[in-house]
């Protein structure tokens, strides 16, 4: 069995290597760095900022813990350095495990030949033709911009660009208050920078239960970071520094900055592979798959971004193993039901399954239970705020998703995923012993709100 897989992102590199532990002799194609964007220009270099703006965050308040931290400032320089170190470490690390599983690595673009072929059309082995068995797309997606009149103007870059400026800008505006707005937003108001968030939803991070968002929202208050939402940028001028036009309910009016960061989400990167050539199906640039990640082709799979799903590295990785397991015959127990989200502002974010508001659309009779991590013994300790919030089935007392803001959110969501995966009840979880003292125990301590009353809540 020969596999040719199409990209070395997340899906890519992780279908070659499980493909590779099957049995199969695979070829990975990779146009530009292996680790795609998540481990070069998304996921990690992000993480790495984000983690030096949680340490600045921390040492700001420092006295309340008994630190005297005068003078903190930032190594802009160094803080570069580092990215770079962690992303080289990371995606040498990729290398080293295609390497070791056998898997041929080929650096160039591949372009579709036949349904049964592709031709590589740059680097090294530029006219190369590989025929395959099988072949897994993982093209991946590239950030989409919006048409407004003057976007095009130098200082108005998009997340690749902001994770490599020559310095933090004074003054920064971020359109688009979703996820990826609003981790910059994080980063550059810890770093300093006069932060604007223009949203068009009516909150930022519109995809989460708003009840959770808010303490982020109030978060950015109070670190003077400016938000208008249900607003929309109208154009964008350029003088000494950059005139922003933002239309509001009430009318319009303008604010100046040094640098627009355009954060409007991502589109599916399909093109200049030759898809129509062999007549892939696609949909707005997004190739049409069934839940196996099979197109139209025979032989051929999407998975990860290109294919219109959700953007997110690790349900890439795990579409790719669907992909290959059922490449060879076998079946995958991958349930997609239980994608954890996560956004890693300060407090973090992270949520699994069905929102309050989801269940109640769908006719679902549920019961909500909440713990504030004011109440939190670890919580106090480490001077954080949050909520867990668990949404469970009236009649069957399953769990049916769960929210949590506050810190470790993005860790403590694997115990909801898991609690979710096997259907558990909110018996079974509050019969779980948690150890103390952890943050975790707000998620047994919401699991008794859900029917009774949290333990370590006064009435």
């Amino acid at each position: 069995m020969k596999i040719v897989v199409l990209g070395g992102g997340p899906g890519g590199y992780v279908a070659a290597i499980r493909a590779a532990q099957l049995g199969a002799e695979v070829i990975i194609i990779e146009k530009n760095k292996l680790g795609g964007t998540c481990l070069n220009v998304g996921c990690i270099p992000t993480k790495v900022l984000l983690h030096t703006a949680d340490v600045v965050e921390t040492l700001k308040h420092a006295e309340k813990i008994g630190v005297q931290a005068e003078n903190v400032t930032i190594n802009w320089e160094q803080l570069m350095t580092r990215k770079t170190e962690v992303v080289n470490q990371l995606v040498g690390g990729v290398e080293a495990l295609l390497s070791s599983n056998g898997v041929e690595i080929i650096n160039g673009l591949g372009v579709f030949e036949s349904e049964k072929s592709i031709r590589v059309t740059k680097g090294d082995d530029r006219g190369r033709v590989i025929e395959f068995d099988n072949c897994i797309l993982a093209l991946g997606s590239q950030a989409s911009l919006v048409p407004i009149p003057g976007i095009e103007n130098e200082g108005v870059i998009i997340s690749d660009e902001a994770l490599s400026l020559a310095e933090i800008p004074k003054r920064l505006v971020i359109i688009g208050g979703g996820v990826i707005g609003s981790e910059f937003a994080q980063i550059y108001s810890s770093f300093g920078s006069d932060v604007t968030i223009v949203e068009m939803a009516e909150s930022i991070i519109p995809s989460i239960d708003s009840e959770i968002t808010n303490f982020v929202r109030e978060k950015f208050i109070s670190k003077r970071v400016k938000i208008y939402e249900k607003s929309r940028v109208l154009e964008i001028k350029k003088s000494k520094s950059l005139i922003v036009t933002i239309q509001q309910l009430d009318g319009t009016f303008e604010i100046e900055t040094d640098k627009i960061l355009v954060a409007v989400g991502r589109k599916p990167a399909t093109e200049f592979v030759g898809l129509e050539k062999i007549g892939i199906k696609t949909n707005n640039g997004m190739i049409s798959v069934d839940s196996r990640m099979r197109t139209n082709k025979k032989g051929i799979y999407a998975i990860g971004d290109c294919n219109g799903g959700i953007m997110l590295a690790h349900v890439a990785s795990a579409e790719g193993i669907v992909a290959v397991e059922t490449i060879m015959n076998m079946k995958p127990q991958i349930d997609f039901k239980t994608i954890p989200s996560a956004v890693y502002t300060q407090p973090e974010i992270a949520s699994v399954g069905l929102s309050e508001q989801e269940a109640r659309e769908k006719g679902l009779k549920v019961n909500v239970g909440k713990f504030p991590l004011i109440a939190n013994g670890k919580s106090i300790i480490m001077m954080e705020e949050g909520l867990v919030k668990i949404v469970a089935d009236v009649d069957t007392k399953e769990i049916l998703g769960v929210q949590i803001v506050g810190p470790r959110a993005t860790d403590l969501i694997a115990e909801a995923a898991i609690a979710l995966r096997l259907e558990a009840t909110v018996d079974e979880l509050i019969s779980t012993i948690h150890a103390h003292p952890t943050v975790s125990e707000a998620v047994m301590e919401a699991g008794h709100g859900v029917f009774d009353y949290p333990i370590h809540l006064m009435k």
